[in-house]
């Protein structure tokens, strides 16, 4: 029970107090209080307005703590927000951060990707330009050549004429004088017959002189000699110059003998290896394979100057023409290099390549221009695709320049995409010849290389004796020398992986992967790959598993398909 309050005094000041509090409260109710104030002493009664008005002081403070505990909980709550939202942003920097350096890695790899094709570009073109440099040279001085031979035919030629002029004049006096043995008696009989004596000396003067000068001008100049030959050739009826004689089966004979030496003598180029105990057999084979060698190298030049009167006979004694060309070539392979061969083989090559012309076409007298015109025989870009398959064979054997052997492996890789190619291919027994340009040393052509041997690998009747033909330490031992190579490039390695799958899959080339370490050189790789890189991962892991170095995983089999 609430005590009587004697004063209005506390209850004035309650209400100021509560009044002046943030909630504005009401002063506690005085109509009570006035009913009992006369009941209670005075002194109880101050006492209640005290305890009344601490009671309302408590009530301000109750109401003050509770607004500010509200904005202390809005506070805490707009705090936790912000903080809430650093977190969001520290996180999103973090992100942010593992971005960059991943970007920064990325950019630096591309980066030193473009500085290692800027390099090799680079290089190519430096080689290019050095190429072209000996190009521009050696036109510079075949056009100097040239026109100095014009300038010594013009001048032979004049002189020619002078001399035609001179001899037609001599050769009609001459027809004068000797226009029988009657006339020559009546003059002799005449009295001007000493007249007649004075002209046949001055006539037999003039010769002599005649043949005296042009005695000396050749020794004076050996140019002079050619020139006067060719314009004796040119001086010589066409039909005994330039057409075949009339007897063609001399023709077809040499092209039966040709096929027949080609396909049973010269086509056995293998390397057979015999052990230590058929010492004689094998002396003798080598031996052999002396003489035969021997022979070719005396009878390529010949071949190569027949080139020049092969438009004149059949076209269909082309084909063994050049196969016979072809396998003589083969014929080096197992021999010393004869340095003698080198400028034959590489007009051989050339000649191939440009093809040929018939010798001796060119004539200056118009009166034949139009009747004998030029027969010419292509030989690396015939539409016969045997001569045109043999034909790049010789270019790739005997031919150094870049361009055209990259011209004459894009003509192979269109012709091994065909069923016929892949036989030419195994039947003139061409991988020796591919073999030859497999090295790191001619970059540019690597990747032609590799696409014709490529071709072969494709599912196909030709597939498996191409691996065969393969599966020799030859070939191992090139691809070995390959992938030592530093910095070989992801594509040729690619490439290359796809034949090794295949050749993996003989069990008897085990021993040629070992024999050679590939198969440590293929697990070095497949450590240090970029998983990235699937194709790679997936044709190196089917090899080692063939090879049983790996077991069998859901990636080899998918190899394997």
């Amino acid at each position: 029970m609430p005590l009587p309050c004697h004063s209005s005094r506390p209850q004035t000041e309650c209400c100021s107090d509560a009044s002046d509090s943030p909630l504005k409260l009401v002063s506690c109710p005085k109509s009570k209080a006035s009913d009992k104030q006369s009941l209670l002493p005075h002194h109880i009664s101050e006492i209640y307005d005290e305890l009344c008005q601490i009671h309302l002081k408590l009530q301000c403070e109750t109401a003050a703590q509770q607004k500010f505990a509200e904005e202390l909980q809005k506070r805490e709550h707009f705090l936790l927000e912000r903080e809430q939202l650093l977190f969001r942003h520290e996180n999103a920097l973090s992100k942010i951060k593992g971005v960059e350096e991943e970007v920064i890695t990325r950019f630096q790899i591309i980066k030193e990707q473009h500085d290692a094709e800027v390099e090799h570009l680079t290089e190519v073109l430096k080689e290019k330009n050095r190429e072209t440099k000996r190009l521009r040279s050696s036109f510079d001085a075949l056009k100097e050549l040239n026109d100095t031979l014009k300038k010594q035919l013009n001048e032979a030629s004049e002189e020619n004429r002078k001399m035609e002029i001179q001899a037609k004049r001599v050769q009609a006096r001459l027809d004068n004088l000797q226009s029988g043995p009657s006339a020559v008696g009546l003059l002799k009989s005449t009295p001007g017959s000493a007249c007649l004596g004075i002209t046949c000396s001055s006539y037999r003067t003039v010769r002599r002189k005649h043949e005296f000068m042009t005695t000396q001008r050749l020794k004076a100049s050996p140019h002079a000699v050619h020139e006067m030959k060719s314009l004796k050739q040119e001086k010589a009826p066409v039909s005994k110059t330039y057409k075949v004689p009339l007897n063609g089966q001399v023709y077809e004979l040499l092209t039966v003998f040709m096929d027949w030496i080609s396909d049973h003598h010269l086509s056995k180029v293998k390397h057979e290896e015999s052990g230590m105990d058929d010492k004689k057999p094998q002396l003798k084979f080598a031996s052999q394979r002396n003489d035969i060698q021997e022979k070719c190298v005396k009878l390529l030049p010949l071949m190569t100057e027949q080139l020049q009167w092969i438009p004149c006979v059949n076209t269909k004694l082309h084909e063994p023409f050049v196969k016979f060309i072809y396998w003589s070539l083969r014929q080096l392979d197992a021999g010393a290099q004869h340095s003698t061969m080198t400028s034959t083989l590489r007009r051989l090559g050339e000649d191939i390549f440009k093809g040929v012309v018939t010798k001796g076409i060119q004539d200056s007298s118009l009166e034949h221009s139009v009747e004998n015109k030029p027969k010419a025989v292509a030989f690396f870009k015939s539409s016969n695709l045997p001569l045109r398959f043999l034909s790049t064979l010789i270019v790739l054997k005997t031919v150094t320049r870049a361009d055209y052997l990259a011209q004459a492996f894009d003509s192979l890789c269109l012709d091994l995409k065909t069923e016929e190619g892949k036989t030419l291919f195994l039947e003139y027994q061409a991988v020796p010849v591919i073999l030859s340009h497999l090295r790191i040393s001619s970059k540019g052509l690597l990747s032609n290389v590799i696409d014709s041997l490529l071709q072969m690998t494709v599912e196909s009747k030709s597939l498996q004796p191409f691996l065969e033909a393969c599966s020799n330490s030859s070939f191992f031992r090139t691809c070995s020398v390959l992938l030592r190579a530093p910095k070989l490039d992801l594509q040729i390695l690619e490439k290359l992986s796809v034949i090794l799958q295949k050749l993996s899959k003989i069990k008897s080339n085990k021993k040629l992967f070992e024999l050679f370490t590939i198969h440590l050189m293929l697990q070095e790789i497949q450590r240090t790959t970029n998983p990235e890189h699937a194709f790679l991962c997936i044709n190196l892991n089917s090899t080692l598993f063939n090879l049983g170095l790996t077991k069998c995983n859901s990636l080899v089999s998918s190899a394997s398909h």
